[in-house]
């Protein structure tokens, strides 16, 4: 299975932001969208989790069940 990750620092922000989560899809997805909304300032819908979810990238390492 091949975990996913979500990078602040690879985009802008007020903050400069450092947080790097990594994870099943789901939880990342999750994770960074409930991130953006609290530290960020957007706001956690749908249209959100779907950008989140396509800008996620595989994680350098592979775990198996």
């Amino acid at each position: 299975m091949t975990r996913k990750t979500a990078d602040c620092r690879k985009y802008p922000s007020e903050t400069n932001c450092t947080l790097t989560l990594t994870g099943e899809e789901d939880e990342v997805v999750r994770a960074a969208s409930e991130h953006a909304a609290s530290v960020h300032g957007h706001e956690d819908t749908p249209e959100l989790r779907e950008q989140v979810r396509g800008m996620l990238e595989d994680a350098d390492e592979k775990v198996s069940a």
